[in-house]
């Protein structure tokens, strides 16, 4: 579980400001809006930032309370997805039941490919995330 002061930088790809029509699979139609930001692994190992695989799941595991430094966000963020079939730590945070939470916040805040999100833990269930 993560704990206070914990953070992570990433720099947005494609992909992640453009999730919904970027994407490696055909498996459905393109959707615009959709956004998330990648956990790198080292990350989610070191501070137990798990997926639904893990035992536990729920605030802590793999929901977070978010806002974001701007203002423009505030919700619940679920760690979500993994790199291998089976694995239990997140590959991504995503907006927990709403896939284009992130992407309003990326267009409203004018993310871009190329700029950097921080991600603090300000508790082990709350986080700020920045467009730095």
């Amino acid at each position: 579980m993560p704990k206070k002061d914990d953070c992570f930088i990433v720099e947005l790809k494609p992909s992640h400001v453009d999730w919904g029509n970027y994407r490696y699979t055909d498996t459905r139609e393109p959707i615009n809006g959709e956004g998330y930001i990648p956990i790198p692994l080292p990350r989610a190992r070191s501070f137990g930032i798990y997926n639904s695989n893990y035992a536990h799941t729920g605030l802590g595991y793999n929901l977070f309370n978010c806002t974001s430094a701007d203002g423009y966000f505030t919700g619940v963020l679920k760690a979500a997805g993994s790199r291998k079939a089976g694995d239990i730590y997140a590959k991504q945070f995503e907006g927990s039941g709403d896939l284009k939470a992130l992407g309003r916040w990326f267009s409203k805040s004018g993310a871009k490919v190329g700029d950097r999100v921080k991600v603090l833990w300000t508790s082990p269930t709350d986080i700020i995330i920045e467009l730095l």
